[in-house]
């Protein structure tokens, strides 16, 4: 059995909030392998069981797992449905949070590591007695400057940021089915790397013209795009990479 939790804390009032970007990811993936089947309250937990297709016509065996016990608590959920389910920590289980570290939709997974001063991994170590556990972080990104961290991850998406939020919790998704049928490895080659994007098209190659010349562009040009005219300064508004 692979355990799959997502940390946010319960109830109506934290829908939607930066702190529950692991609630939401666990939503969608048992919207995509468990629709229809009921969640049950057991270890302090609202618990959805699946099956994840794997290559040949198996099936991989999951429980998609949200506590309740809010998220300072995190740990007593986690290590209650492992000893149940007799699954190793290291191998059997992850971890979707959120992170004020990454840029909204980011992803990132490790297999094992410090908390980053979030309070959920934190209690799950705790529980585990390691940090030897693999965890994924959804970016939901960073602090404002003036405004109070905790404020700041209680507040609510907004459409705006759900435009970016969406398809991330897809590729979060994703990320988790390649972890439940190829392992960690491939699971951190795939979330771990940016999302896909069209490749530059190349710049054509100059003809090769008896007059060796220089081409002269009109002054009427406004934006020459001046091949070996120097380096080119960075727009100051351009966002950073």
């Amino acid at each position: 059995m692979k355990l799959i939790v997502g940390l946010g804390n319960p109830g109506t009032r934290y829908e939607r909030t930066r702190h529950n970007a692991g609630f939401m990811a666990v939503d969608r993936l048992v919207a995509r392998h468990a629709t229809g089947e009921p969640a049950r309250g057991r270890f302090d937990a609202a618990v959805v069981e699946g099956r994840v297709q794997h290559k040949g016509g198996e099936s991989i065996r999951c429980a998609f797992l949200k506590p309740n016990t809010f998220m300072n608590l995190s740990g007593r959920s986690v290590i209650a449905a492992l000893n149940f389910y007799k699954a190793d920590p290291a191998t059997d289980l992850l971890v979707i949070t959120d992170d004020v570290a990454l840029p909204l939709g980011k992803l990132r997974i490790k297999g094992s590591g410090g908390a980053g001063g979030h309070n959920g991994l934190s209690d799950i170590a705790r529980a585990l007695s390691s940090e030897v556990y693999p965890r994924l972080r959804v970016g939901i990104d960073p602090t404002p400057p003036m405004m109070n961290q905790a404020d700041w991850v209680l507040s609510r998406f907004t459409d705006h940021d759900m435009v970016t939020l969406n398809p991330a919790l897809d590729r979060t998704a994703d990320a988790v089915d390649v972890f439940l049928r190829e392992g960690l490895d491939a699971a951190m080659n795939r979330a771990n790397a940016d999302p896909d994007s069209p490749p530059r098209p190349k710049k054509p190659r100059p003809p090769d013209l008896p007059d060796a010349r220089p081409r002269q562009h009109p002054p009427s040009d406004p934006n020459p795009d001046l091949y070996g005219a120097g380096p080119r300064t960075q727009d100051s508004n351009a966002p950073n990479a």
